[in-house]
């Protein structure tokens, strides 16, 4: 079984064991989220399509740990001005494996 959820803006196609890294989120470590804005659900009979959510469909995960991406360096420059800025920036993230999947 497989699922489709929406966190952050962004979209994840997730199974039972599954680790992936989503927007950070304000949970703990080793607490337990639900995922509620199911998107779709696929079973071995077919796929369930939600409009734009499925009904009563849920998924929890752990979260494993909250962090930080890599350093993204960004220059600012104008020409014939002497102008030079550099910034960095490092998006946090949370670690979550999903743990069960129920429609």
């Amino acid at each position: 079984m497989y699922a489709v959820i929406e966190t952050g803006g962004k979209q994840y196609r997730v199974q039972e064991g599954d680790v992936i890294f989503v927007e950070k989120l304000a949970q703990d470590p080793d607490t337990v989220v639900e995922f509620d804005r199911v998107l779709l659900v696929g079973k071995e009979d077919g796929v369930k399509l939600g409009t734009p959510v499925v009904q009563e469909a849920k998924v929890t995960a752990k979260v494993l740990e909250q962090g930080k991406g890599p350093k993204i360096i960004g220059l600012k420059y104008k020409a014939k001005s002497n102008y030079r800025r550099r910034y960095g920036h490092r998006q946090p993230y949370t670690k979550v494996q999903i743990e069960g999947i129920l429609a």
